[in-house]
């Protein structure tokens, strides 16, 4: 029924509100804080909104900006892993699915469907719009993180070759912005 739906949307929206309180290893472009991951995931569509001409193939924007709206939302439960944490790294797979399993399907049966294989779409990265979306996500850290001067990755100890390997996926979904990160490192 509708009142059942709605609540079920509602209780949703509820629930991944607390994405707001899950605190990146990254920091705003000024360093003054750290990033949370709703900031990231705004941060990840407006990039798509003003940079999707720089995909590697021609994508709907549509999708771009659904994918990145959600591809952090298990980070609700599974919260964030720093992209240079190996150890850390070695169980987010079966965390952040248990997590999607959780919070999808909080969701009414159909739009939870929906946005689960927007998710999953995401982590195989089969698609032009994944690629691109993922190629984003990897642009979007290493960007705000040049910004402030590199003082997230000083805090770590992450060294350029480092930042290097972890990045050089963004060519696959936007070449353009893979040679906007070498001229920078």
């Amino acid at each position: 029924d509708v009142a059942r739906r709605l609540a079920d949307q509602v209780g949703f929206v509820l629930e991944v509100d607390r994405l707001k309180s899950v605190l990146r290893r990254g920091r705003v472009a000024d360093g003054s804080r750290y990033e949370n991951s709703a900031e990231h995931s705004w941060t990840l569509a407006l990039m798509a909104l003003v940079l999707s001409e720089h995909a590697a193939e021609p994508v709907d924007l549509a999708t771009v900006l659904r994918m990145v709206v959600v591809h952090d939302i298990v980070e609700v439960d599974a919260g964030d892993t720093y992209v240079y944490d190996e150890v850390g790294r070695a169980d987010k797979e079966a965390r952040e699915a248990q997590a999607a399993d959780r919070i999808f399907a909080l969701l009414p049966a159909d739009q939870a469907a929906e946005v689960r294989a927007l998710w999953d779409e995401f982590e195989h990265g089969d698609s032009p719009e994944a690629r691109f979306a993922r190629s984003l996500d990897r642009f979007a850290g290493f960007l705000l993180n040049h910004a402030s001067g590199g003082i997230t990755w000083r805090e770590n100890g992450v060294t350029a070759d480092r930042i290097h390997a972890r990045n050089e996926e963004i060519d696959e979904g936007a070449p353009q912005l893979w040679r906007e990160v070498q001229l920078r490192l």
